[in-house]
């Protein structure tokens, strides 16, 4: 049985082009679709496996990536936004009409990733994003129907694919969570 990661990823996963600037994100509607202006290259983008991000029909993870919130312009029927759970932490803007997610924002100012939105680059028609370089919460595909046996497989998958899983978050990213947690909580000494 074929693992299918997602269809952005399946096929191989290409390069960054060097100086790339952004490009428009666009939901899935036939007529009056929403589309978002991303105003940079993109970081930290990788195969999420959790329930929360938005994935195409029939992938196993999403494929999402951050970027500065002030380089997020809704640019066209932004009036079909709508946020998926206000309660989450990352507030997920998907169109009312075919329920893409367009971005994730964090208003919490005292999260680590406040100030950067979350956004799934395959909604744009422009190639050269940065490419995804990590798989996260691996495990959690299994709340989302996965066989748990075939975790195996689907970890040799994303081994094959040269993407690092974790059932978190890469490393960098969760030392900036605990970073800012122990800033937050007192007990980081700085060096000094």
């Amino acid at each position: 049985m074929a693992i299918h990661i997602h269809p952005a990823i399946d096929a191989g996963i290409a390069p960054e082009t060097p100086g790339f600037q952004g490009g428009t994100l666009t939901c899935r509607c036939a007529t009056d679709p929403v589309t978002v202006r991303i105003g940079s290259q993109v970081a930290h983008n990788h195969a999420c496996g959790c329930t929360k991000c938005w994935k195409p029909d029939g992938a196993l993870f999403s494929q999402v990536a951050v970027v500065g919130r002030d380089k997020v312009e809704v640019t066209a029927n932004g009036h079909k936004l709508q946020v998926v759970d206000p309660a989450a932490t990352i507030r997920r803007h998907a169109c009312t009409g075919c329920g893409v997610h367009l971005y994730g924002r964090i208003d919490n100012d005292q999260h680590a990733f406040y100030g950067l939105d979350f956004v799934h680059t395959e909604l744009s028609r422009e190639a050269g994003w940065a490419p995804p370089t990590f798989a996260a919460f691996v495990s959690s595909v299994i709340e989302s129907g996965a066989d748990p046996e075939q975790m195996g497989a689907i970890r040799a998958r994303l081994g094959e694919l040269g993407l690092p899983y974790y059932d978190c978050l890469s490393p960098p990213l969760m030392d900036a969570l605990a970073t800012n947690a122990a800033k937050r909580a007192g007990t980081l000494h700085q060096a000094g």
